[in-house]
């Protein structure tokens, strides 16, 4: 039997034994108000009159806790966490950086304005179904895969969010949801075996799954270590996730069969996730490998901008065409990852941001629109300027914004995309980005003049009143309630494009905290880890900067 031993045991060596500030809480904030959110919904699944406004409550929690998030990140740098008070490696690890902390806050203000369209689209019937806890329990999953610091928990964020969105996705039983349903289950059934292999693949050569710790190892690996292999099996699995060409045909085949919210919440939500995780992994923790596939990924990017757009331009389902532009958006995304420059990551993270916050205010306008005309065939669309001409304005507005116009949120991600391309000598790629907007801005517009200006749907002679007549009326009261926060997300689009300055500072500090990650590594391992050279340059002079102005980067302050 052993003694008691004579002197204490020093666990500093080993376990954290200061207390967190304050502050710091709120690296975890947004995943413990949704689980906390969720499993107070869960509770009340049977009392469907509190739930709307209550799960609203929780998601304008969310929006706070992310703000003070984002706020503390600029002001201190990365945020670390680690569960069970053991140190990095060993712990689990929640870390965020500047793109971490802008992406929940995005999610966040993208799920609360689908709460609010949802008090007025989700029924009772829908409501006792489970909607709104899937709802908060899906940004759990969402907030936790931007907030992790351990890749097998990357994974496990993503079984989390992938639940709750199968519950959303069937939501009702109909034949189409459960259509859709399979397909998409089934694709991101085998996204999640590659990413699970990938991830056992890492760890049996690297020893840990901590993304700092697996960041520094990754540098020190010795030529001819199999990591290329485990990089493209990463690629191909978040590539599957994203919906970039060839394994894309899942999204628009699925994304047209639930409730429109639904469909605005997965558009806005679920492929940024499968971009970030390409960021995360491809261009943190693995460069050199990322420098390998470049050319596959700039190819990748192209056909999926031009495949997605040129698809929109073949329907007349008016959900379906939204589907395709959320794929070709996700080329543009890939585009940056493939340019792997500090101008192309850059434009990449505020091409998402954008993404988010324009194809949930677009999805939300087709779905009044639909309200209003009682169908969603372009075809059987027509004459809504007569009816309701403030919401052809907003869709104008919007669809403006997706193909890349002045003076609004998606031209400054598509120009700085541009200025990438052709500065890392890819013209071509630059040209796949100017007809992708031009193809995009005729899609658009040919849903705006045949569901606006036009005077009827097909059969009607253009311009006569009766088509407007012909149509289900709308309740005013839920016309209101439906517009109130597709203005908000569209105020966002507009001032995203004509103040665009904090928009680029934060993008810029996104992307040098990718780049140069000596801060991020040191915020979670403490600094000798970060005498290895874990910022291995892509397309950048071979100094890079020194950790000083890493930290600016990291604050916000850089450009």
């Amino acid at each position: 039997m052993a003694g008691k031993p004579t002197e204490p045991v020093d666990l500093t060596g080993a376990m954290v034994t200061d207390v967190p500030a304050l502050a710091d809480w709120l690296v975890v904030a947004p995943v413990v108000i949704c689980l906390l959110g969720g499993a107070f919904l869960l509770a009340q699944r049977k009392n469907t009159a509190i739930q709307g406004r209550t799960a609203v409550g929780v998601l304008a929690l969310l929006v706070v806790a992310a703000v003070g998030l984002l706020s503390h990140v600029l002001n201190s740098g990365p945020i670390v966490m680690t569960m069970g008070r053991w140190l990095p490696p060993f712990g689990i690890t929640f870390a965020v950086d500047i793109l971490g902390a802008v992406m929940v806050l995005v999610a966040a203000i993208v799920s609360f304005f689908c709460g609010l369209y949802a008090l007025t689209e989700i029924d009772t019937q829908h409501r006792r179904y489970g909607f709104f806890p899937f709802l908060v329990l899906l940004m759990a999953g969402v907030c936790g895969a931007f907030l992790t610091g351990d890749i097998f928990n990357l994974y496990v964020w993503f079984e989390v969010l992938l639940i709750a969105s199968f519950g959303l996705l069937i939501l009702g039983n109909e034949k189409a949801q459960l259509d859709g349903a399979v397909k998409y289950a089934f694709l991101n059934l085998i996204a999640t075996t590659l990413f699970l292999i990938a991830t056992a693949y890492l760890y049996g050569l690297v020893g840990t799954l901590n993304m700092a710790d697996i960041a520094v190892r990754v540098a020190e690996l010795p030529d001819g270590a199999p990591i290329n292999t485990i990089a493209a099996l990463y690629l191909l699995a978040f590539a599957m996730k994203a919906a970039a060409f060839p394994v894309f045909s899942w999204l628009p085949a699925a994304y047209h069969t639930p409730r429109i919210v639904v469909s605005a919440v997965f558009a806005g939500l679920l492929t940024k996730v499968g971009v970030y995780a390409l960021l995360r992994t491809l261009v943190m923790l693995m460069p050199a490998s990322l420098a390998v596939f470049t050319d596959i990924l700039a190819w990748i990017a192209g056909a999926t901008m031009l495949l997605g757009v040129l698809g929109a331009l073949a329907q007349s389902d008016i959900r379906r065409t939204m589907g395709y532009l959320v794929v070709s958006g996700i080329g543009s995304m890939l585009a940056g990852i493939a340019l792997a420059s500090d101008l192309g990551l850059m434009g990449a993270i505020m091409y998402a941001v954008h993404s988010m916050i324009v194809m949930t205010a677009l999805y939300m306008t087709c779905g009044l629109m639909i309200h209003q005309a009682g169908s969603h065939d372009l075809r059987r669309l027509g004459g809504l300027y007569a009816r309701d001409p403030f919401l052809s304005a907003i869709f104008l507005i919007l669809a403006f914004a997706i193909a890349g116009l002045p003076p609004f949120s998606g031209f400054w991600p598509k120009l700085t995309l541009i200025q990438a391309s052709l500065a890392g000598g890819n013209g071509w790629l630059a040209g796949a980005i100017l007809v992708t907007g031009f193809l995009t801005t005729i899609a658009v517009g040919r849903i705006w003049i045949m569901s606006f200006w036009r005077g009827g749907p097909v059969g009607t002679p253009d311009g006569e009143s009766i088509a407007i007549t012909d149509m289900p009326m709308t309740d005013p009261a839920d016309r209101r309630d439906m517009l109130f926060p597709i203005i908000g997300l569209t105020i966002l689009v507009i001032a995203l494009g004509f103040l665009p300055r904090p928009y680029l500072n934060i993008a810029a500090g996104g992307a040098g905290g990718l780049l140069y990650s000596d801060a991020y590594v040191e915020s979670v391992l403490g600094k000798d880890s970060t005498e290895a050279d874990i910022g291995e340059e892509i397309g950048t002079d071979a100094d890079g900067p020194d950790a000083n102005s890493t930290e600016e980067s990291q604050s916000g302050d850089g450009s």
